[in-house]
């Protein structure tokens, strides 16, 4: 499924700023980067459950704030992009 992360923190501290960094290098594990503060992870159940809750470990909850929108296993019908693209294509094989 994919599911959309949102992220909003609070850097008005260098350990806002940590948290920041700390967010976004979680989600990178699972998905690609398309905004500032959004990411794009296609993940199954488990992985959804273990990143949310490595999230929810790395945020101030009276400070900072996560979003999850889950679009499923059907996203691609979902979801449409205007501009520069700078994705890539998380169903195929990427190669290193």
């Amino acid at each position: 499924m994919l599911v959309l992360v949102t992220y909003d923190v609070n850097i008005t501290s260098q350990d806002g700023e940590k948290r920041l960094r700390r967010i976004a290098k979680e989600c990178q594990n699972y998905g690609q980067r398309v905004q500032n503060s959004v990411f794009e992870c296609l993940v199954n159940e488990t992985q959804f459950t273990l990143l949310k809750a490595r999230l929810k470990d790395i945020i101030n909850e009276d400070l900072d704030s996560l979003r999850f929108y889950r679009l499923g296993k059907n996203w691609e019908r979902h979801t449409e992009t205007i501009g520069k693209k700078t994705s890539f294509d998380m169903t195929s094989e990427l190669i290193v």
